[in-house]
C-alpha cells in the first residue's frame, strides 16, 4: 500500500442529472419495485447520469504540490471534494493521511450565523484541536486574513472575498499535513492572492503535501512541481510546466480561417544562441522561427507576431511585418521561407504565449493562424503584478532626511 499522504487510486464519480417524481402515486410504486428488487437493472450510465471524474489516478507525496487544471467542468472542484470526503466515489479509493486544511468552496464550513471569531473555533475543533492550539494561532490567523475590524462580524455579512481570506487563513494556519484549495482565492485581491501563493510556497519547503486547483497557470507553475490536466479524465499528468504547456496548446489549438495561399508549418522558440528554451529572465534576448509554405503563388503578405499572457489570454503585443519591410519577393506554389523573429522578453513573471499569422493584402483574408507558436515562461522576482518590465530603479538623491551618495545598485541597474 502506498505510504504518500494524497492517494487517488482508478477514481470514477458519477451524478445524477435529477431523479423526480411528480406525485406520491409515482413516488410509491417506485420505491416498492426498489424494495421487491423488481426494477429493472441500470446500466453502468444511465441516461440521467454523467461522469464527472472518470478513472483518475495520482499520488501527491510529502513536501509535494500538485495543481490540476483544466477547462470549467473537467472535474477539477469535485476531484479536491472527494479527496476531503465531501463527496464518496462511484468506484475507486481516496485517501489523505494526516489532518486537512481545506478551501474548497467560499464560507464553506462556515456557520453563517457566527462571528469571524467563533467561525475559526468551530474549524478547530472539526480539525479534532484543542482551544488552546487555536487560541494559540488566533492572531496570526486574523493578521493574515486582514480582518480585525470585523473578526466580531457575524460572517453572512462578510463579502465573498473576506470569506475567501479568513477561510484561506484558518486552512492555512492550523497546521495542516496536506492542504487543499480550490480557485476561491480568485475572489481575493491580487495582493492577497500572492500571499497566499506565498504562504503556500512556505509550507512546501516545510514539508506539508498541496493540491492546488487554479486557472492561473502563472500561480500553477511558480508553485507546482507536477500539474494534472483534466478534461473528460486524465489528459496529462507529469511536470508542471510540460502540462500547462498541453493544456495551452490544447485551449488555442492551431486553426486556419481559409485554405489558405501560405501556412505556418513549423515554429520554434530559441534563446539568443539558437538553442531551444521554454524559459528565459525578463528581459532575455529570444528569436520565434516559424517556417511558412507558399500553396499558391503569392505577392504581397502581412506576418504577424503575437504575444498573449496565459493566464487570462490578455494580448500583450500585436505587430505585423510587410513583404517589403522582409524583403521577400514575391511566393510561387512550393516556396518555403523561414523567418527569425528577434525580441527582447520585457515582461514580469509568468506563463506566455506566442502566435503568428499570415495576411494576404490582396485578398484582404488570413491565409493561416497558429497559436501558440511557442510557450515562454518569464522568470522574474522584482514585481507582482502587470504585464511589461519597466526595470524601475528609484534612487534616493540627498535630503534633509538623507545623507549620502545615491545607491549604486541603483544606478548600476538603471543603466
Amino acid at each position: 500500500m502506498s505510504q504518500a499522504p494524497v492517494v487517488f487510486d482508478g477514481v470514477w464519480k458519477k451524478f445524477l442529472r435529477g431523479e423526480r417524481h411528480d406525485s406520491l402515486r409515482d413516488l410509491v410504486p417506485a420505491l416498492v419495485r426498489r424494495a421487491l428488487g423488481r426494477a429493472k437493472p441500470a446500466p453502468e450510465l444511465s441516461e440521467s447520469e454523467f461522469w464527472a471524474v472518470r478513472d483518475v489516478s495520482f499520488e501527491v507525496q510529502r513536501g509535494e504540490a500538485l495543481g490540476i487544471i483544466g477547462p470549467n467542468g473537467a472535474g477539477k472542484s469535485t476531484t479536491l471534494k472527494l479527496l476531503n470526503r465531501i463527496l464518496k466515489p462511484t468506484r475507486g479509493r481516496c485517501e489523505i493521511k494526516g489532518r486537512v486544511g481545506a478551501l474548497i468552496e467560499v464560507a464553506a464550513g462556515f456557520h453563517p450565523d457566527l462571528t469571524g471569531r467563533e467561525n475559526i473555533f468551530l474549524q478547530g475543533a472539526i480539525l479534532h484541536m484543542k482551544r488552546r492550539e487555536v487560541s494559540a494561532k488566533f492572531d496570526q490567523i486574523v493578521e493574515f486574513a486582514g480582518l480585525q475590524e470585523f473578526i466580531e462580524t457575524p460572517v453572512k455579512r462578510y463579502s465573498s472575498g473576506m470569506n475567501a481570506r479568513l477561510g484561506f487563513s484558518i486552512a492555512a494556519h492550523l497546521e495542516p499535513d496536506v492542504l487543499l484549495i480550490d480557485e476561491v482565492l480568485s475572489v481575493g485581491d491580487m495582493g492577497f492572492q500572492q500571499k497566499c501563493i506565498d504562504r503556500m510556497g512556505d509550507f512546501k519547503k516545510q514539508g506539508a503535501t498541496i493540491v492546488f486547483v487554479s486557472h492561473n497557470l502563472q500561480a500553477v507553475a511558480g508553485l507546482c512541481d507536477r500539474a494534472l490536466y483534466l478534461h473528460g479524465g486524465v489528459r496529462a499528468l507529469g511536470p508542471a510546466r510540460e502540462v500547462i504547456e498541453q493544456y495551452v496548446r490544447a485551449v488555442d489549438r492551431p486553426r486556419s480561417t481559409t485554405a489558405g495561399a501560405v501556412e505556418i508549418v513549423r515554429s520554434e522558440l530559441l534563446d539568443e544562441h539558437g538553442w531551444p528554451t521554454a524559459t528565459a529572465p525578463s528581459g532575455a534576448r529570444l528569436i520565434l522561427r516559424v517556417t511558412y509554405q507558399a500553396h499558391a503563388a503569392v505577392e504581397d503578405l502581412l506576418l504577424g507576431f503575437l504575444v498573449y499572457r496565459s493566464t487570462d489570454h490578455l494580448e500583450v503585443y500585436d505587430a505585423n511585418f510587410g513583404s517589403e519591410e522582409l524583403r521577400i519577393a514575391s511566393l510561387r506554389k512550393g516556396d518555403e521561407i523561414v523567418v527569425d523573429f528577434h525580441f527582447r522578453a520585457h515582461l514580469t513573471r509568468g506563463q506566455y504565449h506566442l502566435g503568428c499569422h499570415v495576411f494576404d493584402t490582396r485578398t484582404q483574408e488570413y491565409t493561416d493562424r497558429v497559436v501558440p507558436t511557442g510557450i515562454l515562461t518569464v522568470e522574474e522576482s522584482r514585481t507582482f503584478s502587470g504585464v511589461a518590465d519597466l526595470q524601475v530603479a528609484p534612487v534616493i538623491r540627498e535630503t534633509a532626511a538623507t545623507a549620502g551618495d545615491p545607491s549604486e545598485a541603483a544606478l548600476e541597474h538603471a543603466r
